[in-house]
């Protein structure tokens, strides 16, 4: 089961990525979401797998994220991350909760990949493994080419901005296939929080 995003990413020097996410799975929630481009499956990766943190891997580069999610709620998360010195940042719910630097210095994210939720791509748009899938519920999961404020973020955590969407990727239910049974569902997660 995965959905998989009908358009590709472009060539990106920064990003921003956030989600709503919600599961109870241990140990670790598996893929919430995989970039794959030739040469290259693991590009852009979020993937928390056996008793491991959730990690962000670019270009097989790998940091250590500190969410904790597994709890059977939504929560809201954001990486964003700049070419320059490979600097990251990670929010959870609107705070930010870790950062660093040194991931994949100096590699624009590549163009012309796959992406896919809920799957861990081995090859391009395939080769999943069932131990690595996404186990929970995953909405509003948006890309932007630039790197987000805090105050953007928290926004978006506290949904007080309805108007944000990905430029580079904007959810809507016409930009995604599902596929093996997954399902759609209307997402709440705004109303049960205010």
């Amino acid at each position: 089961m995965y959905a998989k995003v009908k358009k590709s990413l472009p060539e990106m020097y920064a990003f921003t990525v956030c989600m709503w996410l919600k599961s109870s799975a241990a140990p670790g929630v598996g893929t919430p979401f995989s970039y794959a481009v030739p040469g290259q499956a693991n590009e852009l990766v979020l993937i928390e797998w056996g008793n491991n943190p959730m990690e962000i891997l670019i270009n097989d580069k790998v940091a250590k994220l500190p969410f904790v999610i597994n709890d059977g709620k939504w929560h809201h998360i954001c990486i964003t991350w700049t070419t320059r010195d490979g600097v990251w940042e990670a929010y959870q719910d609107g705070t930010q909760g870790g950062n660093g630097e040194n991931l994949a210095p100096y590699h624009p994210i590549k163009p012309q990949g796959v992406l896919v939720l809920g799957q861990e791509q081995d090859t391009l748009g395939g080769g999943f493994d069932a131990t690595q899938a996404f186990v929970g519920e995953l909405a509003h999961f948006n890309i932007w080419d630039r790197k987000l404020t805090p105050g953007e973020v928290y926004n978006l955590a506290t949904c007080s901005t309805k108007a944000l969407s990905g430029n580079v990727i904007a959810w809507s239910e016409s930009h995604i296939e599902i596929f093996g049974g997954a399902t759609k569902w209307t997402f709440e997660a705004c109303r049960q929080i205010n």
